[in-house]
């Protein structure tokens, strides 16, 4: 038996799920999937906001990559091979808890990446570019928003085109990745042999509540993402053999790529000198003097000569993984809320495959619309303050983020029960606790997210987020919780304004 959609209650297929899904084309090969899989799950974009909790961010990495990482590998291997259609994630959850449950679901997945682009990714590239080319000067207002207004629609534009064309975007990306961590790891051992590292003691790798609390948000939102090839099911060659080779070579690569440079920072730079923003970006600078170049007593790293030479070319190595990162996501989650869109849980102006490209091009331009107007909005409301901008956008898409995952996580053993005949040619073990475990820790993480320290000090002053005091609690609450009640809100709309295309196939 192969797998197919499952009905959701009560409704039928329809038949604008068929027109559309006769536009997709078949070209996500293996490899494919493995190197966009690896552009969505490593990101450098939170490399130093994990690093600036010091060396106890190392050991809550390690323990999350055990209870939460590989667990949401295996149940995504499951479910990716046996139901491999178009959509991934929303198909999951909405053939598990009903298209409403789909359609809220998925407008949170969606929302959050055309607010990451324009705003924590493309916010990172500028820090690269004026750290690297600009003599760490801030940019000009008119040129900020020339260089993030490019950034944003390259991305867009990468994803508007076909996946034969768009998908060597999230190679290259791949190769940067490589590339440029690879080279950091290299420089770090180097630049200890020549000036010496900070030295940790055991106690330093001590985990604490207080920074379990700070990270884990954070750090899960690294470690989701192994889903998102999956909504582009029907353009894969073959999903049931792909996904899972796939998602078990990028975990393992993953981790890698991620510890070493967390770690590699930790060894270069003191904490107190680490920062959300520019953590990885300044240990860059530092440790390439190895090659050209001087610290001063004050710290400041100047590059010269080939120092310079090789960090000119790590900060275009960050950007275009920055911009690998956005463009993946965008890609997949456009397909999803598309695909949503012609199974009659979002209006269906926004469910058009192109017969040209064979992507949601309506969904696509209306990404970079929102994300042109989340730039604008975060940085007149930060006065242009490039550190409040990335933390405010950064908290809001890792909220939103990880809300979704509360839809996708359970629907494992949901699914197990409501279709136990679908073939599934890989099946997790133990899902019923998989589901449990992974959906505990993320409304752990959310509860942290919108209300710190809850359950110990609320906001209390080893929870309250850098730039607040105890006493305004109740406005960071709701800075939180409003713009989450207004997305689930928008998703049940956009679930009504789907109405007519599910009484369409109901009629049938």
């Amino acid at each position: 038996m192969t797998a197919g959609p499952i009905a959701p209650e009560s409704a039928g297929t329809p038949a604008a799920a068929q027109t559309e899904r006769q536009k997709l084309r078949k070209h996500f090969g293996r490899f494919d999937i493995l190197f966009f899989l690896l552009c969505t799950i490593v990101g450098v974009d939170t490399i130093g906001t994990v690093a600036a909790s010091g060396a106890e961010a190392f050991t809550w990495l390690i323990v999350l990559a055990a209870v939460f990482f590989v667990p949401s590998a295996l149940l995504t291997a499951e479910l990716g091979a046996a139901f491999p259609d178009e959509g991934g994630p929303y198909i999951w959850t909405s053939r598990a808890f009903g298209r409403l449950a789909g359609a809220v679901n998925n407008f949170l997945y969606w929302i959050t990446n055309p607010v990451w682009l324009g705003g924590t990714l493309s916010v990172s590239a500028v820090t690269a570019y004026t750290t690297f080319f600009n003599d760490g000067k801030d940019l000009s207002t008119p040129a900020f928003y020339a260089f993030t207004l490019v950034f944003v629609w390259v991305g867009v534009l990468a994803a508007i085109l076909s996946f034969d064309i768009g998908k060597w975007i999230p190679t290259i990306g791949a190769w940067s990745r490589f590339l440029l961590l690879g080279l950091f790891t290299v420089t770090v051992v180097i630049y200890g042999a020549q000036h010496g590292l900070h030295g940790f003691g055991l106690g330093d790798f001590a985990p604490s509540y207080a920074g379990f609390v700070a990270l884990v948000p954070v750090l899960m939102f690294n470690y989701v993402g192994f889903e998102l090839p999956n909504t582009a099911g029907d353009e894969m060659t073959d999903a049931q053999k792909d996904v899972p080779f796939a998602i078990f070579r990028s975990a393992g690569l993953a981790i890698a790529l991620y510890a070493l440079p967390i770690l590699g920072i930790l060894l270069v730079l003191p904490v107190k000198a680490i920062t959300g923003l520019g953590g990885f970006i300044d240990a860059i600078r530092q440790v390439f003097t190895v090659y050209g170049g001087h610290v001063a007593a004050d710290g400041t790293a100047t590059l010269s000569g080939a120092g310079s030479l090789l960090g000119d070319l790590a900060a275009v190595m960050f950007i275009l993984t920055v911009l690998s990162s956005g463009v993946t996501w965008v890609m997949g989650s456009d397909r999803a809320l598309a695909v949503s869109g012609y199974d009659g849980a979002a209006p269906r102006f926004l469910g058009v495959i192109s017969s040209r490209f064979g992507t949601p091009v309506r969904v696509n331009i209306l990404s970079g619309l929102v994300s042109t107007l989340v730039l604008i909005l975060a940085h007149e409301l930060t006065h242009g303050s490039a550190a409040k901008l990335f933390g405010a956008v950064l908290g809001l898409a890792v909220s939103t983020t990880l809300v979704s995952y509360l839809g996708i996580f359970p629907a494992l053993a949901v699914l197990r029960r409501k279709a136990p005949d679908v073939h599934r040619p890989y099946r997790a073990p133990f899902p019923l606790a998989i589901s449990v475990v992974l959906t505990a820790l993320v409304l752990f993480a959310t509860v942290q997210l919108v209300a710190p320290g809850a359950g110990d000090h609320w906001f209390g002053s080893a929870y309250a987020p850098d730039g607040w005091t105890h006493g305004e609690r109740v406005r960071y609450l709701l800075t939180e919780v409003v713009p989450l009640a207004a997305f689930m809100l928008l998703g049940v709309l956009f679930w009504a304004l789907g109405k007519p295309t599910r009484d369409a196939a109901n009629s049938r």
